[in-house]
């Protein structure tokens, strides 16, 4: 499968440009959409969802007009959105029962596999007799993946799914995205840096509505190699730093203020030491002209 999007465009009815000419090529495998709050990127992804209409522009998934025939495209799709309810005293396993009969799986013996090897794949199958409200975040994201999943879906869209999520329950749900990436579309929308270089093969920067990088994160990352420097400051020497330097991030450690700077003619001076890049450095240098580095 392949989706093809092509100078896509969004614009509410309060004026906000959500999207401004985005084009995108995604094949098989875990894509990362990269981006601040506010970026863009559900919007986008609710588009492709079928949930909203675009201004202008088109999304093709292989042959299939998304904008277009939506009927056709929900049947091939898997949406997690960043917010989704559940009700909280209903068992898992009988929501995912009802959730499979709106998809059509009207075989009662078929539908309790399907809902059983589900629960299964997402390690919640001792669980599947509670109650959807004693479920912690990560058993509910964990859940929606499984409604997500149901009818073998073509295309996968997960937005912000480990937010709020401790450490262990974001290793699982790691796991389960990189498993459902092999032969599917997987599209993971996030502002956190750490889960795209963990999970995807591919990604892109998103920021105010547009695409400002495309690409693989091992090659972002070499491109950056010799052009990254830090330093050890004090927090009133920052506004100087700006001044001179293109400072891309900051960071308080014990009192001091580390700074990393973007510099790829020759290494700078003033105590600069060089720093070895990372996808953390790729998507600030990126963002760091849309959004000021204080927030970041």
């Amino acid at each position: 499968m392949k989706l093809t999007i092509n100078n896509l465009s969004k614009t509410y009815a309060n004026g906000v440009h959500a999207l401004k000419d985005v084009s995108l090529t995604l094949s098989n495998g875990m894509f990362g959409l990269l981006g601040p709050n506010g970026a863009g990127k559900s919007s986008l992804m609710r588009t492709i969802a079928t949930l909203q209409e675009a201004d202008s522009g088109s999304a093709l998934l292989d042959d299939l007009d998304v904008l277009k025939n939506k009927t056709q495209v929900r049947q091939l799709l898997g949406y997690l959105p960043q917010e989704f309810g559940v009700y909280p005293r209903i068992s898992a396993e009988r929501m995912l029962d009802h959730i499979a009969q709106l998809k059509g799986v009207g075989n009662a013996g078929e539908r309790k596999d399907l809902v059983l090897g589900l629960l299964e794949k997402v390690n919640l199958f001792k669980d599947r007799k509670k109650h959807l409200g004693t479920y912690s975040g990560g058993m509910k994201q964990r859940f929606g993946i499984a409604q997500a999943l149901i009818g073998d879906p073509k295309l996968i869209i997960v937005d912000e799914p480990t937010a709020g999520l401790d450490p262990a329950e974001r290793n699982r749900f790691y796991n389960l995205l990189s498993q459902l990436g092999e032969n599917t579309i997987v599209i993971l929308s996030t502002h956190i840096v750490e889960d795209v270089s963990t999970l995807c093969s591919k990604f892109a920067i998103i920021c105010l509505g547009e695409v400002l990088y495309s690409g693989d994160p091992e090659t972002a990352v070499k491109e950056l190699e010799g052009k990254i420097y830090t330093k050890a400051i004090s927090q009133s020497e920052i506004g100087y730093y700006r001044d001179v330097h293109n400072v891309i991030s900051t960071q308080l450690k014990s009192g001091k203020l580390h700074i990393r700077i973007l510099d790829g003619d020759s290494q700078p001076n003033n105590g600069f030491i060089p720093a070895t890049p990372n996808l953390e450095d790729v998507y600030f240098s990126n963002i760091a002209t849309r959004v000021d580095v204080n927030t970041m």
